[in-house]
């Protein structure tokens, strides 16, 4: 009687919620006040694939469900993206019948690294894909370490386990004695290795030695070697082996050819991810490859428009994570241009002003010649300033705006812009756009 109590409100909130567009994890709150297990009590499909990670959950997961689909699949994933244990029994209600069996053939769920230990208690995922981890959102997930254990609370046996294999703290994950499969980015793939602030791979995750590297992506990731234990890069059974960044192709085992639009480092991964997921699931590399060279994101983080004859770039980075803001950085120099960095709220959930984060973030790379103006902006404005003034970028290129409103200004060159800030600032610098290039930007 609990459950079918559970799922009625629940259905109920969520359609509510439909009509005021909020609340994707209100139902799944209130449904598991009533039944504290509900989730246990929903009948699944045979294939259920969960994905975590610092980076890329979002769109690798809009990739999975569009091959899927593709495939001729029905599927049931938090479209809305709350990823913890009530936005997942929102979703899995949402889509139950009354009697608790999903009318569906797979279940893809985006999955809170932190979260995901209590989720899976109820619910045991075939198959598990966790693409990385960096520091990200240090108010809330403290540093890399940390996450890891949470995440390795979350494995359970029998699942599958499909790893980045570029990740030396990812890869040992390993050690739960799960089946894994690997995938990666080959060294002859050919793409420049990408420097960072920080060296997070500098020693051994296992054991603290000081790790080698034969090739190096960014931040520790790529073909690694630990003299002291053996901990090392994994041979891939799916591996990136060829990728052009400028021309937006890649090729996964010299057999798989790929086109994007998304053109950075993390998209590859992101691609590679999804690829190696829906393969293990059996869909056909035609469908795969088809499916995935006709994606766009769905949430509108990266969005592009022409407006007097100059193209205008705005990539959404996640809050309090320097490796995102790192990819944006490598996209406005390949493309080249002004740059707008705007941060004007530094957490989505919490109260904070803490920017040390900011030193994590490689802005010395804007002084390349790519680069014309640097225009800084937001309620951290001062933050910004004394961060690029600890670079070797000339001061006469950085310009920093007394407020949100100087916006304007910044329209004044003729130069193409990239705009780089975050979710919670998206809308922000969108609505202080000139009406025209709002409207341009919103029929994207």
């Amino acid at each position: 009687m609990r459950k079918l109590l559970a799922i009625i409100i629940c259905k109920l909130a969520a359609f509510a919620g439909r009509i005021v567009k909020k609340g994707s994890s209100k139902p799944g709150q209130l449904a598991l006040k009533i039944c504290p297990d509900i989730i246990a009590k929903i009948k699944l499909p045979g294939q259920v694939v969960a994905v975590t990670g610092s980076n890329g959950k979002t769109s690798t997961v809009e990739m999975v469900v569009q091959i899927l689909e593709r495939a001729g699949k029905r599927v049931c994933w938090n479209r809305e993206g709350s990823n913890q244990i009530e936005g997942v029994a929102t979703m899995l209600l949402r889509y139950a019948t009354l009697s608790g069996k999903l009318k569906c053939d797979v279940v893809v769920l985006e999955s809170d690294e932190q979260y995901a230990r209590h989720t899976f208690r109820y619910m045991k995922p075939t198959h598990f894909a966790v693409l990385n981890l960096y520091r990200d959102q240090m108010t809330r997930n403290g540093h890399p370490e940390f996450i890891y254990n949470r995440i390795r609370d979350a494995v359970y046996p029998g699942m599958k386990l499909l790893l980045n294999a570029d990740d030396p703290l990812t890869s040992t994950l390993a050690d739960c004695g799960n089946d894994v499969t690997w995938f990666g980015i080959d060294a002859s793939a050919g793409i420049q290795e990408q420097h960072a602030v920080y060296d997070d791979g500098a020693c051994c995750p296992r054991c603290g030695a000081q790790m080698q590297h034969s090739y190096r992506l960014r931040a520790g990731f790529g073909t690694y070697s630990c003299p002291s234990c053996g901990h090392h890069r994994h041979t891939c059974d799916y591996a990136v082996t060829s990728a052009d960044l400028d021309a937006g192709t890649m090729t996964i085992n010299g057999e798989l050819t790929l086109h994007t639009r998304l053109r950075a480092l993390y998209n590859l991964y992101n691609m590679l991810a999804a690829a190696a997921i829906t393969a293990e699931l059996g869909i056909p590399n035609d469908v795969i490859a088809q499916a995935i060279s006709d994606y766009t994101f769905k949430n509108g983080r990266t969005r592009s428009w022409e407006q007097n004859g100059r193209r205008i770039v705005l990539l959404t980075s996640k809050h309090e994570n320097s490796s995102s803001y790192d990819q944006s950085i490598d996209l406005a120099i390949r493309e080249g241009g002004n740059v707008l960095v705007m941060v004007d709220a530094v957490s989505r959930k919490y109260f904070t002003g803490e920017t040390s984060w900011l030193w994590d973030i490689d802005f010395d790379r804007l002084k390349s010649g790519r680069i014309g103006k640097i225009y800084l902006a937001g309620t951290y404005v001062n933050d910004l300033v004394n961060r690029l003034n600890y670079t070797d970028i000339p001061a006469e290129r950085l310009v920093a705006l007394e407020t949100l409103d100087d916006i304007a200004k910044v329209f004044a060159d003729k130069e193409d812009l990239h705009v780089i800030t975050c979710f919670s600032d998206k809308e922000k610098f969108l609505s202080r756009l000139p009406a025209d290039a709002r409207e341009r930007s919103e029929n994207i």
